[in-house]
């Protein structure tokens, strides 16, 4: 480490002598060169013109010949030239004396460096580096860069699609809510409207069973007023009185016609008596079929006899004319 401080400055010292040499040749070339140039002569150019005396007049002549003799200027003498100033003599600067170290012996004296040596060792000054564009590194970090945006817009793209479906999916829950909603009500009201149009069937069957039982009523009171009138009245001319076997045959044969109509149910046991009441013209034409509350016949019973009732119009008229009763009060016994 001493050794290197010491090679240091010896080398600013010599460094300094050469700019010192140099200087001073540059200086004593100046003062050469000035030396060695021509001095001018002092004073103006003298001009003349040559006239041939001649051709002067006499006047002419005669003042030339009076003239004086033109005196002669005398010469300025040159100036001395100055005496070439003395070349300084190169001052070296004392060298920073290194500090003593106690182990390493003392350091050699250097020779005299030569003015060419110093020339040669002169370096030449470090030329600044440039330094070049790493390409390379450009483009990567470009192609990075571009990747990245590219990741982020996928990534934007990944979150718009995402809320798009989203609000799509909440579209579709809304709008089957409302249809779910749209279902209950619409099976609320048809249950109301089934419950409403079910309460006034039963309230229309109440009121027909209360007209028919009311009916039923005005026709047995005036079956047995016409029963009390003709069995205290006497019989017409030339029928027995009371043909009670007439009456058996009639209702013989109104319960004949009507069986070979019906069709017994299943429900319907065999031997099992219905009571009902036949509303009839004469001539047997059937206008109405009641059925007494007593029947044991359920809906689909009292159906097929009402249908058979029906089907075997015009009921048994011809010869029956004597127990002909509009409202007939029929007891139908099920057979096969």
């Amino acid at each position: 480490m001493r050794e290197s401080r010491t090679d240091d400055a010896v080398a600013i010292g010599l460094a300094i002598l050469v700019h010192v040499l140099l200087f001073g040749l540059i200086l004593l070339g100046a003062l050469w060169s000035a030396s060695s140039r021509p001095t001018a002569a002092a004073g103006s150019p003298v001009s003349a013109d040559v006239v041939d005396p001649d051709a002067l007049s006499a006047a002419d002549r005669r003042a030339l010949a009076s003239r004086p003799e033109p005196v002669a200027e005398p010469v300025p003498e040159p100036a001395p030239e100055p005496a070439p100033e003395p070349t300084p003599e190169p001052v070296v600067e004392p060298l920073p004396e290194p500090d003593p170290e106690p182990v390493a012996a003392p350091p050699q004296p250097l020779p005299e460096p030569r003015p060419e040596d110093a020339v040669e060792r002169r370096q030449p000054a470090p030329q600044e580096i440039v330094p070049k564009p790493d390409t390379v590194s450009q483009d990567a970090v470009r192609r990075e860069a571009q990747a990245a945006e590219a990741r982020e817009k996928e990534q934007e793209e990944k979150r718009r699609q995402a809320q798009i479906e989203l609000a799509e999916q909440q579209k579709q829950q809304e709008a089957e809510e409302k249809r779910r909603l749209a279902r209950q009500e619409l099976e609320k009201l048809r249950a109301e409207r089934e419950k409403t149009q079910r309460e006034a069937r039963l309230a229309e069957q109440r009121l027909k069973q209360i007209a028919d039982r009311e009916a039923r009523q005005a026709a047995d009171r005036a079956a047995a007023s016409a029963a009390s009138a003709a069995s205290s009245a006497s019989p017409p001319p030339g029928r027995p009185d009371g043909d009670s076997g007439l009456a058996a045959k009639y209702a013989a044969a109104i319960q004949e016609a009507v069986r070979r109509n019906w069709r017994r149910p299943d429900n319907v046991q065999l031997g099992q008596r219905c009571r009902l009441y036949i509303t009839q013209l004469p001539g047997g034409e059937v206008i109405n079929v009641e059925f007494d509350p007593s029947c044991p016949y359920d809906a689909q019973g009292r159906r097929s006899v009402e249908a058979a009732v029906r089907a075997a119009e015009p009921l048994p008229y011809a010869g029956f004319e004597p127990v002909f009763n509009r409202r007939l009060n029929f007891n139908f016994t099920a057979q096969d």
